[in-house]
């Protein structure tokens, strides 16, 4: 029997519970995976410390399990950040921000020692770029920044109706093929309005988990 996409996360989700410690404090990530990771938590018999959480969502998710969230300027450093992603490569580099916390799940990324990812395997490309590319933009900034990505051969849409725990809006780039995603992601980043780019190349996932219909593969 071939199982289906919810059964592929939740076998990635169980997979990350392994790298969990007692009493440890966590970073966790936003999406469909997440949530299935953060259920799975709450039935652990150890459980961390306390997270520190990517989203508003994720942060109403943990304290509805009992556990308790914490802002990450009072913690510092994290040891584990468990996240999802809407693409990654074998390489280890992932498309985010299908949620729209993109913002938050870097910056916690980026104060994780560890950083695993966590995707069934519908989201594995050998080239980013089939995943419109997200990024987080200042509202009154969002057509300077639609003209110099269209320049970059982009086709941007804003995602009307939705605004970031940060209170920006969010451009969807389609027609991109990412070849070289630390280049493009530098460069993306250095355009005037943009608050971050979708793009976790220049600092990649350490861990990938697969959830397949066989089982669960880690890169």
């Amino acid at each position: 029997m071939t199982a289906d996409g919810d059964t592929k996360k939740r076998r990635a989700a169980q997979a990350a519970l392994a790298l969990v410690t007692d009493d440890s404090i966590i970073g966790i990530g936003t999406g469909s995976t997440v949530n299935l990771f953060i259920d799975a938590l709450a039935r652990l018999p150890h459980r961390p410390r306390c997270a520190v959480s990517s989203s508003e969502a994720s942060s109403a998710r943990l304290a509805a399990a009992g556990i308790e969230v914490r802002d990450l300027n009072e913690v510092g450093e994290l040891g584990l950040y468990v996240d999802g992603a809407d693409e990654a490569t074998a390489a280890r580099h992932l498309v985010k921000g299908g949620g729209g916390a993109l913002t938050r799940e870097k910056i916690v990324a980026a104060a994780a020692r560890r950083f695993v990812c966590i995707v069934d395997d519908t989201k594995l490309v050998k080239t980013l770029g089939r995943f419109p590319l997200p990024i987080e933009v200042i509202p009154m900034a969002r057509m300077l920044v639609v003209r110099a990505l269209s320049a970059r051969g982009g086709r941007p849409l804003w995602r009307e109706g939705f605004v970031t725990d940060n209170g920006n809006h969010i451009l969807d780039v389609h027609g991109l093929t990412i070849a070289d995603p630390v280049a493009l992601e530098r460069e993306l980043n250095q355009i005037t309005g943009v608050v971050t780019v979708g793009l976790f190349a220049a600092r990649p996932a350490d861990v990938l988990i697969v959830g397949t219909a066989e089982g669960v593969e880690t890169r």
